[in-house]
């Protein structure tokens, strides 16, 4: 496999990042290319001034170059920006800048293009019973500055009518409403997919926000003819509470601020790297094209949340394009904002899931592909003694000026209840294939209901 394969599985814990365990963090927007203004994300509005530590993602027209974190004490928000400038200047290089210049006129000149000359993308979101937090999502797929879009939304196993309701008045014919009786995040993707026009079909998650410029950036790393995947950036949108400043340290989204590709026509530097695609990305900030993730099979329907295994459709997908000979590309500047779970119930069930949700994953592999399992043992040794050992190294590091190193006593309970849901996730990925085989009337029925309701 080609490509930087220094980055972890999903299922592996990941070293804190500079952010405070201390108390709330603003998270803004910084472009020093916009002088004097800064921006909460997944809004167009500009922040004020604030008294509290801020985590600022830093752009150049639009490209990000990396985070810092400061603790501000101005008064404005013209203060505010002065300080992160400084702070990004020192902290950040400054050749990142005049490389991405030239990236940033070739966006610009692809942005430049006829829109009959650029490819339909549809943008999928799956949701359920998250009316609250749902249009915050939507209002900012719907600012997305991508001129051919068509957005589906799929409502999985609704309790109710509430979430149709609010698309049909609030958005009207701008979002195609379609409900996917069946409950499971892979089998409302799949719905999605069976529906989408577009030559690329782009998922997001009801949790997120969207940049204006994510569907841009993920058409630019599709103009690569082998590529067939693509994977951006996942930021938090907010640093509320513990529970989400424990998430970003424990499981952050950011994949680093440089393009990376994967194949398998390369050599494999990491001996496991074929089996740990959740160093490419995740499910909340990903795109395909929409043929190849169709002749792909899509989503397995017993992985995912919703479903026993809790996970792994994901990854599943990742790695299903990578044996079937194509290139999966990671892409910084496609960008997301994730609400992190607010709770530390929410977040230890969630980090359970993590380690279910790779094992079924690794099953559901080798169910796929039989000849997978001789290589997955092949590998498996030094593969998990390169895992030790970097677990063995992720510690906070006491110097770093934004953290408390007490907190690392919560990261490693994290990590017992990760390598706890290892174990149990072939048999959660069985027992979803036992049920999906004995529903499967009930649901196919349930869906022509629906079809024929939507009509």
């Amino acid at each position: 496999m080609s490509g930087d394969d220094s980055r972890r599985s999903a299922s592996e814990p990941r070293p804190a990042g500079d952010v405070s365990f201390l108390s709330q963090v603003r998270v803004v927007e910084l472009d020093l290319g916009k002088p004097g203004e800064l921006r909460s994300p997944g809004e167009f509005t500009p922040v004020g001034g604030c008294e509290e530590r801020v985590l600022a993602l830093v752009r150049h027209q639009g490209h990000p170059l990396g985070l810092i974190a400061v603790t501000s004490t101005a008064g404005d928000s013209g203060a505010l920006h002065e300080t992160l400038a400084q702070s990004a200047h020192r902290q950040l290089s400054v050749g990142k800048e005049l490389v991405l210049e030239a990236a940033a006129r070739r966006r610009r000149a692809a942005c430049g293009k006829a829109p009959a000359a650029l490819p339909l993308v549809s943008v999928i979101v799956c949701t359920r019973d998250r009316t609250e937090m749902l249009p915050a999502c939507l209002d900012s797929v719907l600012r997305i500055d991508y001129p051919r879009l068509e957005v589906i939304l799929v409502d999985n196993a609704p309790s109710g009518d509430a979430t149709e309701r609010l698309v049909r008045s609030r958005y009207g014919e701008r979002i195609r409403y379609v409900r996917e009786p069946a409950p499971g995040l892979s089998r409302a993707r799949n719905r999605g997919l069976t529906l989408a026009g577009g030559d690329i079909c782009a998922f997001t998650d009801d949790d997120a926000l969207t940049d204006p410029g994510w569907v841009t950036a993920l058409v630019e790393a599709f103009d690569d003819g082998d590529v067939a995947c693509v994977t951006g950036m996942v930021l938090p949108a907010e640093l509320d509470t513990q529970a989400q400043l424990t998430s970003e340290a424990y499981a952050t989204g950011v994949r680093g601020f440089t393009a990376r590709r994967w194949s398998l026509r390369g050599p494999l530097e990491d001996p496991l790297a074929q089996f740990s695609p959740g160093r490419f990305g995740c499910g909340a900030n990903m795109a395909f094209r929409t043929a190849i993730l169709r002749a792909t099979g899509g989503f397995d329907p017993a992985t995912g949340a919703g479903t026993p295994s809790r996970g792994g459709e994901d990854l599943l997908a990742f790695q299903q394009v990578l044996t079937a000979g194509h290139t999966v590309m990671y892409q910084p500047d496609a960008i997301v904002w994730h609400r992190h779970r607010r709770t530390m119930e929410a977040l230890a069930r969630q980090v359970e899931g993590y380690g279910i949700g790779y094992t079924a994953f690794l099953t559901a592999a080798v169910r796929h592909r039989p000849r997978l399992l001789a290589t997955l043992l092949r590998r498996l040794p030094s593969g998990l003694w390169r895992w030790y050992r970097a677990n063995q190294r992720r510690t906070l590091q006491p110097d770093a000026p934004l953290l408390d190193p007490r907190h690392d006593d919560t990261i490693r309970a994290l990590r017992r209840l990760e390598r706890r849901g290892l174990l149990y996730g072939p048999y959660y990925y069985l027992q979803g294939i036992w049920r999906q085989r004995h529903t499967r009337g009930t649901e196919d029925s349930g869906r022509r209901r629906t079809d024929s309701t939507e009509e």
